[in-house]
């Protein structure tokens, strides 16, 4: 049995990108056994979805040498990377010193990965660009589309039983992201679950948040609250168990987010709202998800009515 290290950091959207290339070594050697080196609080969906078998955290303030050149390397740190066969690695290293090190540290294969995807057109899918380095080892990404098996936890079954009673749809809708840009906005949100209701009248909903959604949740959920509409708030909860939620989901709602790529990891049928971001590179690659774009990359200039009219063809054919 080999040992392979995939190195992993960036936010939740970018390792979700990655899962593709996880999938393709896990599937093409299976009796290798993987390691992640990032962080753990997202670095467990791989854990939940069987991609890997075990996540050390990045945080140590002795890897920091590791990106300084002719360092004094920690001994504990050399002897860990030895350990691996493969080491593929997704760090921002522009200098190359990260990789230097590595393999002064006796690594004996390094495969540098992109931190990012190239943006300039033609435009390839993010999840596409970062499993490209692994060619050199002969292994080649032909499906990057994800439908992981995200296992159930005791707090997923605690949860679903949480959810509002009833027969009709659930959808599950993250009003926010990383950034306010690539937000449509809480009322054009509001403003369409009401007109979804029109068409899917026992409709009822799961609504995420995380950090970045704090100071404006409470807001959102008192207006959600005036539509009628049954729902449940599950905030700051872990990544694996709102994984394994969203495959019981029949719709899911979002931006250019993290976890709407964590919803399409799970082949949740879902509409996502892009501005200023790239979809044909940063959108999520499945047949279940369908993506509009701002006309001008400002998301004030996406029309209610449109996606209004996208919401009602997808979630109702």
């Amino acid at each position: 049995m080999g040992r392979i290290l995939f190195i992993r950091g960036g936010a939740v959207g970018d390792f979700i990108l990655t899962m593709p290339s996880l999938r393709l070594v896990r599937e093409t050697l299976p009796d290798n056994e993987i390691e992640i080196l990032g962080y753990p609080s997202i670095a467990s969906l791989a854990l939940s979805a069987g991609l890997a078998d075990r996540v050390r955290p990045l945080e140590d303030p002795r890897l920091a040498t590791f990106f300084a050149p002719g360092a004094a390397l920690d001994p504990s740190w050399c002897g860990y990377f030895a350990g691996f066969d493969v080491v593929i690695s997704y760090l921002y290293d522009p200098d190359g010193h990260f990789s230097g090190n590595l393999h002064a540290a006796a690594v004996r294969t390094l495969v540098a990965c992109p931190f990012r995807p190239d943006e300039t057109p033609p435009h390839v899918p993010a999840a596409v660009q970062l499993a490209r380095p692994l060619e050199s080892l002969g292994l080649f990404l032909d499906d990057p589309v994800l439908d992981l098996p995200y296992s159930d936890t005791h707090e997923t079954a605690s949860a679903l039983a949480s959810l509002p009673v009833g027969g009709g749809p659930l959808f599950a809708i993250h009003p926010g992201s990383g950034s306010p840009q690539k937000n449509w906005g809480q009322d054009r949100w509001i403003d369409l679950l009401g007109k979804l209701r029109c068409f899917l009248p026992e409709l009822k909903l799961l609504v995420t948040s995380g950090e970045a959604e704090t100071n404006h949740i409470d807001d959102f959920l008192a207006r959600l609250d005036e539509t009628g509409l049954p729902w449940l708030h599950l905030a700051d909860r872990p990544l694996p168990e709102i994984a394994s939620i969203y495959r019981r989901i029949d719709g899911y709602l979002g931006h250019d987010s993290g976890l709407s790529h964590l919803a399409a990891s799970a082949a949740a049928k879902g509409l996502l709202l892009f501005g200023p971001t790239e979809p044909a590179v940063w959108a999520p690659l499945s047949p279940k998800i369908k993506v509009l774009r701002s006309p001008d990359g400002t998301m004030a200039a996406l029309p209610l009515a449109t996606v209004v009219d996208a919401a009602c063809e997808l979630f109702t054919s």
